[in-house]
């Protein structure tokens, strides 16, 4: 069993709900923000092992958040994988330039986001 955390930022509570089943069958502990504003505070509050950020979300959207978060000293080396629904090359170099290490196209392949998150957290 792991004892990483990982922040999900999703506006869509069926979203979160499947990412953390998931999450929780790898062996993580799963904390919730549900929107980008509220992703930055618990980033800073709970300085978790990683962050998978939706993109879409209402008021400040996943690639404004990730830019915060990665931005600010004391966030800045917390890794951000985006998680959406938004599937074209664009979205993803636009991802990486708000500072997001990596991309996974909703809804994720469980096999896929647990060998991604244990790459980066290895």
């Amino acid at each position: 069993m792991s004892n990483k955390t990982i922040l999900v930022v999703d506006d869509s509570k069926t979203d979160f709900l499947y990412v953390k089943n998931i999450l929780d069958h790898g062996g993580y502990t799963v904390e919730y923000a549900p929107s980008g504003r509220d992703g930055i505070d618990a980033a800073k509050r709970i300085k978790p092992d990683c962050i998978l950020m939706d993109v879409v979300m209402p008021e400040m959207n996943g690639f404004q958040a990730t830019r915060a978060i990665s931005r600010a000293p004391e966030t800045a080396a917390i890794p951000v994988l985006m998680l959406s629904s938004k599937s074209q090359e664009t979205d993803r170099v636009w991802a990486e330039r708000q500072g997001a290490v990596d991309y996974v196209v909703k809804p994720a392949n469980p096999k896929l986001l647990l060998s991604k998150l244990r790459a980066l957290l290895q």
